[in-house]
């Protein structure tokens, strides 16, 4: 059985409390680490041989032939199997004459059925094994005092990791060290941007997303370096709890499987009833000589029965799902379990994450506010399409213009991302996706090849969690080469830091008045959901030492404040008023904050303005009943874990809703597993979500769910259309063989010497 990582509070199989609020001293100590020199090649191996590799477990892969004898499980099917039964058998006591055609016939539907089916499912796979594909890489550590490369797999608790750009966390770990540390945890916690580590160890648990001082196994560093001693391996870390959460999930039925089941149950016992009854009828009314006369009346009576079995529906479901699946194809909706196609035909609720689904996943600066002005940038993603715009205009030349300038060249030389055009014309970030931004709305203004050719970067002041700011150094060439300090960072921090304000091309005293501005220009941004940087600069004074770092970064000129986001998809809020249109009610779910998602919800038609969102803490503070109420009317959910996630889906599910689940995290494949049918992000789902899903969005588009649906419910309408056609004409051969042997008088039927006339032999009705 595998085991869980430790809850806030709880110690975990190393004997560790929860390390985000344990001093990082008293975790290397607990765990006997040195954070000097790391383990012992010796004690690494001894620790590796006791506690186990640092990998997910997996469940064994069933076999082929395994997923083929499941096809056939299926009460139609096993009526299917009786009907051959007695096919055979009355082949048999008409003397084997022929081939038993109404066997073949039967047995090919039922073979021909189970092949299309596993087919279509043969690339379904285990979605544990997934998480360990994905996870496979290598990780730096201390041992014996020397900096090592080892297989992740290999990492023990009390390693110590130095983490660096373009690494990949190998294991849970709290930090003792961080410079400027960056992590990209989306596919963990669905958190959009990359979330600045530090060492401050935290008052009180936390959700994963709000623990700094921790970096997560599966996550990657996208700036920065940094040092920390493993708490977590395995199945111990938090990858390995969603980990263990999807191995326990049980797949669920989807409403077409369940209501076939119940159309058998109901059809096998309704042929009981019918063989009994014609049997029954026959033995009373008819002259019974020997045991061959019984024998025909009972394999009459069971054939009657057989006969009333839909024998076309499993064809025909296989068969319909089959071409609803080639046109989904079409639509970019790739399906992999022929019974889940009728799925979102049912679905009433549609639960979805935000970043990379519902938005771009692309920090896209939207609103400029300086002295002069606010300007607005159109455009989203990172290519630079669009421009920078006042009063619904392109912005002219001027003295807002200059600030804009100063805003977004500065900002752009403040950072240490690369915005470059690759193949097919395609722009691509290499850095933190909010330095990016900058580069992006730096070229919809034009200025980015005159911010290249003037300035040269000679230095920099890194930046830090406590100073919430980082400086470059630059040489501007076009003023004879003069040194200025340019500051990037959180716009209360520079403004403590600024004693003038850029006005156009002129600077004036910082004083209360425009301070007490800038701050509501901040407090405007922030209400609007945006996240805040503010740029300053200042030129350095003659024989002013550039190397001076920390102490450069005062008396600096405040030029202006930018607000970016990760912008929603323009095709999700059609898509989603189509299916609210529908019937259909869509739910966000996401690890971001609370803000940001009642934002990007009221944007796109989810909510309306001022609806609240639910958080992953107070969800754990509702019981069962309060929490049942909450789901009724609660439609955006943030800060929440991937527990959260399927206790949501449970409710919901219990509630009486169909529910489809759409990620792309490796954090949301337990709740896809766990709803009636998963939907994963085929261009930016990872691994484990495309496996545990049932349906992959080939284009990541939202509004292809919207036109799966309309498929899904036409493929619906048809079957209800075949099935009501199929029972009626079965039905009708019944009450003709039925009426008939108890009306054959009436109606001219007795024969001379027969037990009895039927108006349809047993071969035909079979």
């Amino acid at each position: 059985m595998s085991k869980r990582p430790a809850e806030p509070g709880v110690a975990n199989r190393a004997g560790l409390a929860d390390p985000s609020t344990t001093d990082p001293n008293d975790v290397a100590r607990t765990l006997g680490a040195d954070l000097d020199h790391g383990l012992t090649a010796h004690e690494a191996a001894r620790r590796l041989s006791a506690g186990g590799r640092n990998e997910l477990s997996s469940t064994s892969r069933v076999p082929a032939w395994r997923r083929l004898l499941a096809q056939f499980q299926d009460p139609l099917v096993y009526l299917l199997l009786a009907a051959i039964v007695v096919a055979l058998v009355a082949w048999m006591i008409e003397g084997k004459a022929g081939w038993p055609v109404n066997a073949i016939v039967i047995a090919s539907i039922v073979v021909l059925n189970a092949i299309l089916g596993q087919v279509q499912e043969a690339k379904a796979g285990d979605a544990v094994a997934a998480l360990v594909r994905m996870t496979r890489a290598s990780s730096t550590v201390l041992r014996d005092g020397q900096p090592l490369r080892v297989p992740s797999a290999e990492l023990v608790p009390g390693d110590v990791l130095l983490l660096g750009e373009g690494d990949a966390v190998g294991a849970d770990a709290c930090l003792v060290r961080a410079a400027s540390l960056r992590v990209q945890e989306a596919s963990l916690t669905g958190e959009s941007q990359a979330v600045l580590k530090d060492v401050a160890t935290l008052a009180a648990p936390a959700s994963i997303g709000d623990r700094r001082c921790m970096v997560f196994k599966g996550t990657a560093i996208v700036e920065g370096t940094g040092r920390a001693v493993v708490t977590a391996t395995g199945m111990d870390t938090e990858l390995g709890q969603i980990a263990d959460l999807l191995e326990t999930t049980r797949d669920e039925s989807t409403p077409l499987q369940k209501e076939i089941a119940r159309v058998g149950r109901t059809l096998s016992l309704a042929v009981v009833v019918i063989a009994v009854v014609v049997v029954a009828t026959i033995l009373l009314i008819s002259e019974i000589h020997s045991a061959a006369d019984v024998i025909e009346v009972m394999l009459l009576g069971v054939s009657l029965a057989v006969a009333a079995v839909p024998e076309g529906l499993p064809a025909i479901l296989s068969v319909v799902l089959a071409l609803g699946v080639q046109r989904m194809a079409r639509h970019h909706a790739i399906v992999k379990k022929l019974s889940s196609v009728e799925t979102l035909g049912s679905a009433s609720v549609i639960c979805t994450d935000k970043t990379g689904t519902l938005t771009r996943a692309e920090m896209t600066i939207e609103r400029v506010m300086t002295a002069s002005g606010a300007t607005r940038v159109t455009g989203v993603g990172y290519a630079p399409l669009g421009q920078v715009e006042f009063a619904g205009a392109r912005l002219a030349a001027g003295p807002l213009h200059a600030e804009n300038v100063v805003v977004l060249s500065g900002g752009s030389l403040a950072g240490n991302a690369a915005l470059r055009q690759g193949a097919g014309s395609a722009w691509e970030i290499h850095g933190d996706p909010t330095e990016a931004a900058f580069l992006v709305a730096e070229r919809k203004l034009g200025a980015a090849e005159r911010r290249e050719r003037r300035f040269e970067r000679i230095g920099e002041i890194a930046f830090t969690s406590e100073r919430k700011m980082m400086s470059t150094i630059v040489l501007d060439h076009e003023h004879g080469d003069q040194v200025v300090v340019i500051s990037k960072g959180a716009p209360d921090v520079l403004l403590d830091r600024c004693t003038r304000v850029r006005v156009g091309m002129d600077l004036v005293a910082l004083d209360a008045a425009p301070r007490s501005r800038i701050l509501a220009d901040v407090d405007t941004l922030s209400d609007a959901a945006l996240r805040t940087l503010a740029v300053a600069y200042r030129p350095l004074g003659a024989g002013e030492d550039a190397r001076a770092a920390e102490s450069l970064e005062r008396d600096l000129v405040f030029v202006g404040t930018v607000g970016m986001m990760d912008p929603p998809r323009q095709e999700a809020a059609a898509a989603i008023a189509d299916a609210r249109r529908a019937g259909i009610r869509v739910i966000m779910i996401t690890g971001d904050h609370p803000r940001t998602a009642r934002r990007i919800a009221v944007d796109l038609g989810i909510v309306e303005a001022g609806a609240a969102a639910l958080t992953g803490l107070e969800i754990d503070a509702l019981d069962d009943a309060a929490f049942a109420v909450a789901v009724r009317t609660t439609s955006v959910y943030a800060r929440v874990s991937p527990a959260h996630k399927l206790r949501i889906v449970a409710a919901l599910r219990a509630d009486g809703n169909v529910v489809s689940m759409t990620d792309d995290g490796v954090n949301d494949a337990p709740a896809l597993k766990a709803a009636d049918i998963g939907i994963a992000m085929g261009l930016t789902g990872t691994d484990a979500t495309r496996e545990a899903a049932r349906m992959i969005l080939a284009d990541d588009n939202f509004a292809t769910i919207v036109e799966a649906v309309r498929e899904g419910r036409a493929i619906l309408d048809n079957i209800r259309k075949f099935l009501r056609y199929l029972l009626a004409s079965n039905i009708g051969e019944v009450m003709t063989v039925f009426f008939g042997v108890v009306g054959a008088g009436v109606i001219g039927l007795e024969g001379a010497g027969d037990l009895v006339v039927l108006p349809l032999l047993a071969t035909q009705l079979l």
